[in-house]
């Protein structure tokens, strides 16, 4: 009984969940990889792409427009620490329906680690468990990029 009245002092902070739509513009369309390369591109810092290693993962809704992207992780130049449950901590946060992660190779080559294609096939076996559609998985640099998709990889 003492135990009892000691658990009933306890206090467990409440944790509040809010989603809030930063800018007010049209969602742009994935229809290929292309376009998945360009939107990264453009957002992606230049004077770092080639120094240090960054995941990063985009949102897209039903209609597989992306709604929302976010830097999950930065490295140094040769790897960067990805950890699945905050990725798709986040996915599920933003109620994504599918999503599309993106690295960086600071070397230039675009070409997979074996250790990009085992993080790939957990975040997609991660991603059937949640129902949630990894749609692609792009390996880039300033001047080319890589995609799971595109070579049967997923």
């Amino acid at each position: 009984m003492e135990q009892t009245r000691e658990l009933l002092t306890w206090h467990i902070p409440e944790i509040s969940v809010s989603y809030t739509r930063v800018h007010n513009t049209p969602y742009p369309e994935i229809k290929t990889s292309k376009d998945v390369y360009s939107l990264f591109l453009h957002s992606w810092d230049t004077n770092t792409i080639e120094l240090q290693e960054h995941f990063k993962v985009i949102f897209l809704n039903r209609a597989k427009r992306a709604f929302g992207m976010y830097c999950l992780s930065v490295g140094g130049i040769t790897g960067t620490v990805v950890d699945i449950r905050l990725l798709f901590g986040i996915a599920l946060k933003a109620a994504a329906i599918s999503i599309i992660v993106v690295h960086n190779h600071p070397s230039g080559n675009i070409t997979p680690s074996t250790n990009d294609k085992i993080l790939t096939s957990r975040i997609v076996e991660a991603g059937k468990l949640l129902e949630i559609t990894v749609l692609d998985h792009l390996i880039i640099t300033p001047s080319a990029y890589y995609s799971f998709a595109d070579e049967g990889q997923l």
